[in-house]
């Protein structure tokens, strides 16, 4: 494990340059430079790894695989939000506003797509690319998820604890639902690197989550008193509706054959 060991050293201390900035008054939503380079700071550490250990970096999964896996990846995030935002339209802890979607869709879908997926990158070539299959090796699938789904929550609790990253609600809630909800969705991002032998199909699916879920479902939807603290990736039924996809996968999933 001594790769994996020197990954996280690196990850971590490349990504505390970047918390800094953020945290001290730029936030999440006014240094999209410092957020960009964050998030591919798991990439950078993921390459010097493979070098350092393996001198290559031809196991991380550049290959392009079918394109079902690419959407596979690219739609099941909208799936699980139209589950998980629709219960709380129809029960009415939340409303639905169209009036408050992107005014070009078109744009949004497919100008958004790339500019998401062009930071998405930086985490899955570091999370998915490297960190999956090395601890593959070693681990359970079962482990994998949800040691590789750990790590990856905490990442990003500096920001949901210091920064603006977070919903509104009281900061232990928000930890809470965003870890369960973080190492949920390791559980088929993991599958899906694996069984695809490509990190492109969680990189489609990270940046179609994070474009649809924080572009247009939170967007559209209108607070009601307590709808912050069921939607988004800080709200309980959002939340069980990761764990539910998650649960359908290691259900009916077929174990990936790990090389």
């Amino acid at each position: 494990m001594r790769d994996v060991a020197a990954y996280l050293v690196l990850v971590f201390g490349l990504s505390v340059i970047w918390y800094v900035p953020i945290i001290n008054g730029h936030g999440l939503s006014q240094g999209f430079g410092y957020v960009a380079a964050l998030m591919w700071s798991p990439a950078i550490a993921a390459v010097a790894t493979q070098l350092i250990f393996r001198r290559t970096v031809s196991g991380l999964g550049w290959q392009w695989p079918s394109l079902r896996w690419i959407g596979f990846g690219y739609f099941l995030p909208i799936a699980y939000s139209i589950v998980a935002y629709g219960s709380v339209w129809l029960t009415g802890f939340g409303k639905l506003d169209l009036a408050n979607a992107p005014p070009k869709m078109t744009v949004f879908v497919g100008l958004g797509t790339l500019v998401s997926l062009a930071t998405a990158t930086g985490e899955e070539i570091g999370w998915r690319g490297f960190l999956v299959p090395a601890l593959a090796r070693r681990l359970s699938f079962a482990q994998v998820g949800f040691v590789s789904g750990l790590i990856w929550a905490v990442w990003h609790l500096p920001l949901v604890v210091f920064s603006d990253y977070n919903a509104g609600t009281p900061v232990w809630y928000g930890v809470l639902c965003f870890t369960i909800g973080v190492v949920a969705m390791s559980f088929f991002m993991a599958w899906l690197r694996l069984r695809a032998r490509s990190f492109w199909p969680t990189a489609f699916l990270h940046a179609s989550h994070n474009l649809y879920v924080q572009g247009f479902f939170d967007r559209v939807t209108v607070d009601t008193g307590v709808t912050r603290w069921l939607t988004g990736e800080f709200g309980a039924v959002f939340v069980a509706a990761v764990v539910l996809t998650a649960l359908v996968v290691a259900t009916r999933r077929r174990d990936p054959e790990i090389r």
